[in-house]
């Protein structure tokens, strides 16, 4: 299974991203797909904070358009949501120490954390900084 980062969730909804044909195109492949995916709930969060942020998108994504983009992904068959289960803060702890992780990077351990809690094979995102983290395999979907 892979799961989706934020910032392809972000491409995708935003028209006025340099990358939002390429990442709208795969992501709609994905999830009109047979084979499951997934979407950590910390991705999910960011991708509201982010889209409707006035100070990073002019304008930003309407609360309520954003909220129905959500609601959209989470109707796509195969969609499995990635959250905190019973044995993820051994994972998470893993995740902060094997990367070095401290302040501001503890969200992206989090989301790394979730991946390898749930057994996903790679996090398709186009951020590099997940990299430092042992035992998570990234791809970028956006370049081929």
């Amino acid at each position: 299974m892979i799961a989706v980062d934020t910032n392809i969730l972000v491409y995708a909804h935003r028209e006025d991203s340099p990358w939002h044909g390429a990442a709208r195109d795969w992501l709609k492949a994905t999830a009109e797909g047979p084979v499951p995916w997934a979407i950590p709930w910390p991705c999910l969060h960011e991708f509201l904070g982010i889209a409707t942020h006035p100070r990073v998108y002019r304008p930003p994504t309407p609360r309520e358009a954003a909220i129905d983009q959500v609601e959209a992904w989470l109707e796509a068959p195969g969609l499995v949501l990635l959250g905190e289960g019973e044995g993820y803060w051994q994972t998470l702890k893993d995740a902060i120490l094997s990367g070095g992780i401290l302040g501001g990077q503890v969200h992206d351990a989090r989301i790394a954390a979730l991946c390898r809690h749930h057994g996903v094979q790679a996090l398709c995102t186009a951020d590099r900084d997940f990299s430092r983290f042992p035992g998570l395999t990234t791809r970028n979907p956006l370049v081929h």
